[in-house]
């Protein structure tokens, strides 16, 4: 079970990195400006350790899934829904990257409608949930502290990127960044 979960994960981050190309090379064909290079290589980096982790202490572990998995694997399955969800719902916006295209109306629909940042608490939550289903409980904690400085870091730089060169402020100002806990105006 173990290895094609830890799989379908690999599986899953090359399928983002192919679109996240594609849709760069796309948006700066239309005149796209890129934010937080500086950050981003760190944010590759904690995400390859994260997943190294992941499979070491898993497998230190005897890879035995959590008595608790069947809760843990629903919640991780509509984690992906969220992210299928944003991912379609930016369209070619979407990236791993900070581009932003100058005077472009920011996308408003899908979880966007209640969320600012609908894939950064996929990240969030995939932290937590892929080690607790595997019982890697060092690796969640460790890379969920980590997760939330990179996250503090880049959400900073893209907001105020955002804020300068497209109507963000005016679209998003009201709402909030993870949780929809008060009704969007």
């Amino acid at each position: 079970m173990f290895y094609l979960f830890f799989l379908f994960i690999v599986i899953e981050r090359v399928v983002e990195l192919t679109i996240a190309r594609r849709n760069e090379r796309t948006l700066k064909a239309m005149g796209a400006k890129e934010f937080g290079v500086r950050h981003y290589r760190w944010i590759v980096i904690m995400h390859i350790l994260f997943l190294l982790s992941f499979a070491s202490e898993s497998l230190a572990k005897g890879a035995d899934l959590s008595p608790r998995w069947p809760l843990l694997f629903g919640l991780f399955v509509a984690t992906q829904g969220l992210r299928v969800w944003t991912l379609r719902s930016l369209g070619r916006f979407w990236n791993t990257k900070i581009l932003v295209l100058p005077n472009a109306k920011v996308v408003a629909k899908g979880p966007y409608r209640w969320l600012r940042h609908p894939n950064y608490l996929v990240v969030v939550l995939e932290m937590w949930l892929i080690p607790l289903m595997f019982q890697a409980y060092g690796t969640a904690l460790v890379f969920s502290v980590a997760n939330a400085v990179m996250l503090a870091i880049r959400i900073d730089v893209e907001e105020k990127a955002l804020k300068s060169l497209t109507n963000y402020a005016d679209q998003f100002d009201e709402r909030p960044r993870f949780l929809p806990l008060r009704p969007v105006k």
